[in-house]
């Protein structure tokens, strides 16, 4: 059986373009030292107009072969790709099928998202292992986003993707969530947007955890998140949602 088993010519160019993405996005989070040491990065890219995804992880320190490999699996787990199998080897030996299954729900139920991308970074993993909601408090990650806080998925015994798609019902801006004792779980309409966030959350985290150590931090100033928001286009939307905080019930 072929190893790229009915897929067409579109989606072998999106599983390319999806991989030389990720080998830029693992040079810049591995340079500056957003990832951990064990280069955990695993990104799940929709194939729009079907129920396949493309499964891409950067490799552990350890491997010799320090290329990106990609999986094109179903949400019910059927490989149609396997680039870590041997050459030859039958897709029927394929164990990546689980790449597929992680986060179908979230494709399933949130059409707005394209992409969702768990990762481990320092600073980011600290607040989780605390157990702490992350509150936006470093103006140049709040200026991309409406969302004001990173919830914290703790309960294991509830899929994350539930948790996911609960955080998106609460605040439909949410653009990851902290994985308690664990990493962080990005999600977003592009690849490389949801990349740049990790980055930009992270070093957000990094600032706050140093503020935590100088007195606290503080919350925004008058007119920060007005200031922010116009640099970004997200003003007007982010005027209503201020108001309607405000309204009394």
């Amino acid at each position: 059986m072929s190893q790229i088993a009915s897929l067409s010519e579109a989606v072998l160019q999106q599983v390319e373009q999806t991989k030389r993405d990720t080998a830029k996005i693992f040079r810049v989070l591995k340079e500056t030292r957003t990832l951990t040491a064990t280069n955990t990065f695993q990104a799940h890219v929709r194939v729009t107009g079907t129920d396949l995804l493309i499964v891409v992880a950067t490799p552990g320190p350890w491997d010799d072969d320090q290329g990106i490999r990609a999986v094109v699996a179903s949400y019910d787990g059927v490989v149609h790709l396997d680039e870590f199998l041997p050459v030859g080897a039958p897709l029927s030996e394929s164990r990546q099928g689980g790449g597929g299954r992680r986060y179908a729900a979230v494709f399933r139920e949130a059409p707005q998202v394209n992409v969702v991308i768990h990762v481990h970074t320092p600073y980011l993993g600290g607040w989780a292992a605390a157990h702490r909601v992350f509150p936006l408090n470093y103006a140049a990650a709040q200026r991309v986003t409406l969302a004001r806080e990173l919830p914290v998925y703790i309960d294991r015994r509830q899929p994350e993707s539930r948790f996911i798609l609960d955080a998106l019902a609460a605040d439909p801006h949410v653009p990851a969530v902290l994985e308690a004792n664990g990493g962080a779980t990005f999600f977003g309409p592009r690849l490389l947007q949801s990349a740049q966030w990790i980055l930009l959350f992270e070093e957000g985290a990094y600032f706050q955890a140093l503020g935590e150590n100088l007195g606290g931090v503080q919350p925004f100033g008058e007119g920060v998140l007005e200031q922010q928001w116009r640099m970004t286009g997200l003003w007007e939307e982010g005027r209503k949602l201020i108001q309607h905080q405000r309204a009394p019930s």
